[in-house]
């Protein structure tokens, strides 16, 4: 893998949170960034479960997939669920890794954070099985989908 793209639409937590997991378990040489259909603010919950584990994303920031530098992704792993994902009109094996949006849970603070581990949590299992496999060609299709 020489460049992985994680896509969602606001590019606000789930791509961020892929992203950076990501930059800290990909071989070393692997590109890695995120993007959106329609780009809005790092949630603040994804920088949160991050800092739990030694990651520090407080820097990212909401990109476009125009900003993208598209002939260096060979790999595309949408994270939508429900809602539509975005387009990436570049050359690249793609995923799909249906997540639903924990910025969408309502409730206590506490609520929202345990879905935003929940994602992590998941993202970063399907991230060893990816890197473990050595790339989208050892990967089995998307079967699992969370709950919350």
């Amino acid at each position: 893998m020489k460049g992985i793209l994680f896509l969602c639409v606001a590019n606000s937590a789930r791509s961020q949170i892929a992203e950076g997991l990501a930059r800290t378990m990909a071989p070393a040489g692997t590109r890695v960034w995120s993007a959106g259909s329609r780009p809005t603010a790092v949630r603040p919950e994804a920088v949160a479960v991050l800092r739990e584990i030694g990651i520090d994303i407080s820097h990212h920031r909401s990109k476009a997939v125009a900003e993208i530098p598209a002939a260096e992704v060979d790999t595309v792993i949408t994270l939508c669920g429900e809602e539509e994902c975005p387009l990436f009109l570049g050359q690249a094996t793609r995923l799909h890794w249906g997540l639903p949006d924990p910025a969408a849970v309502e409730g206590s603070v506490e609520e929202r954070l345990a879905a935003f581990r929940r994602t992590r949590d998941e993202l970063r299992r399907r991230l060893e099985a990816l890197f473990a496999a050595g790339g989208p060609a050892g990967t089995p299709p998307d079967r699992t989908r969370l709950s919350g």
